[in-house]
């Protein structure tokens, strides 16, 4: 029932009640009369405003998708890719994860955090409670770093490939308005805000990027290369502090996670 139809039906009680108690006249402004002449207002429709705001959104991350796809600032980063890899997930999640460039999988398959460290990536979403499709997940670079001379591995990259990309990453998170960023590893922490400090002297505590709560934590890669319970937990803690910022409920057994037994 609408909010005018409730408003008429009571006036209607009132007025019922008040020839119950013997009132023949009112006394009404002219102002009202007017008022009570005019048609009946349409329905508001309260889910509109939300339903055209998804869709600018989703229409501009459309539209920044498609710039990506095509840069090539840096030729030498758009000479040697596959696939310009964009980010993936769900762009009006409240969490979005930020990790520093795309690995020989990532640029193979186009999509963020599919190897190996991308697998465990994934596991840790689903342990704090959510599926990979629910968050949001990109890197600082959207280009695979070049190796020329080298057939495998990775290198860090350089201050201004990650300045020069950067502003495709801002738009991103100016649209998706997480409620939390999750930057893993010190170069995507270094990216985002210029800290390059190590990330074990930073991680375990709230920075403040864009007015939004940002959480440095280990990259992945590095509980792969360390597999000690010690450094889990500390990742473990940060995720756990991540959903308390979320406000989502986090169980005894979570907040167990990688500690010792009795």
């Amino acid at each position: 029932m609408s909010h005018y139809q409730t408003a008429l039906e009571a006036a209607e009680e009132h007025l019922l009640a008040l020839k119950s108690n013997g009132v023949r006249f009112l006394d009404v402004r002219a102002e009202t009369l007017f008022d009570l002449q005019q048609p009946v207002p349409e329905p508001v429709d309260l889910a509109a405003p939300a339903d055209s705001a998804r869709k600018t959104r989703e229409a501009a991350m459309a539209e920044l998708r498609g710039r990506a796809l095509v840069c090539l600032k840096c030729p030498h980063l758009a000479n040697s890719r596959r696939n310009v890899v964009f980010g993936v997930g769900d762009i009006h999640a409240r969490l979005m994860f930020v990790g520093e460039a795309p690995g020989a999988d990532e640029d193979r398959q186009g999509e963020p955090f599919v190897g190996a460290a991308g697998q465990l990536l994934t596991r840790i979403i689903k342990a704090m409670g959510f599926s990979r499709e629910s968050v949001y997940i990109a890197n600082i670079l959207k280009c695979r770093p070049d190796t020329p001379g080298q057939t495998a591995g990775n290198r860090k990259p350089a201050p201004e490939e990650m300045k020069t990309c950067l502003p495709y990453l801002l738009e991103q998170i100016d649209l998706i308005q997480p409620a939390v960023l999750v930057a893993l590893g010190a170069t995507a922490l270094e990216g985002l805000t210029g800290k390059s400090e190590p990330i074990g002297r930073l991680r375990g505590r709230f920075l403040l990027f864009r007015d939004i709560p940002l959480m440095p934590t280990f990259h992945p890669s590095y509980l792969l290369r360390n597999q000690a319970m010690t450094e889990k937990r500390k990742v473990w803690e940060d995720m756990l502090q991540v959903l308390d910022k979320l406000g989502a409920p986090v169980t005894e057994k979570q907040r167990a996670f990688f500690l010792k037994g009795p």
